[in-house]
């Protein structure tokens, strides 16, 4: 992958039920209002170093005209950002499973997403160096 490749492919999505359970019952999770990030380390089965999910609250959202927005832009954020962290991946020969969760109440805003998004990552990005 080359550094100005900005994609989310296929491979990258995460979505396997069974992954994702494990992420919610045992992952560890990371909080940027409004994002709350869960994520563990994934096993040697990937293809990617890191798969990646996003999802809404429909308790919080109820038309999914809103809730198809907001992962719009959380994939958007993820995409746009995740380079430094698959360099970190690629140099520890890591894999680990990602699911961003929204979790406000109010409709966001492009910059203001991926600015979260952005922290978010860096964060991740810290944790996984420890």
């Amino acid at each position: 992958m080359s550094a100005g490749n900005h994609t989310y492919s296929r491979s990258e999505k995460l979505k396997s039920r069974k992954v994702l359970s494990t992420l919610f019952t045992g992952g560890k999770t990371i909080s940027v209002f409004p994002v709350k990030l869960f994520w563990m380390p994934a096993g040697n089965s990937a293809q990617q170093p890191v798969q990646a999910g996003v999802g809404v609250s429909a308790r919080h959202f109820s038309k999914a005209v809103d809730r198809n927005r907001i992962k719009r832009l959380l994939r958007e954020g993820y995409r746009l950002n995740k380079q430094p962290l698959l360099a970190t991946l690629k140099s520890q020969e890591k894999q680990i499973a990602v699911f961003f969760l929204y979790v406000g109440k109010e409709l966001p805003d492009h910059a203001m997403l991926t600015e979260k998004m952005q922290q978010a990552l860096t964060k991740l990005e810290e944790q996984i160096v420890r």
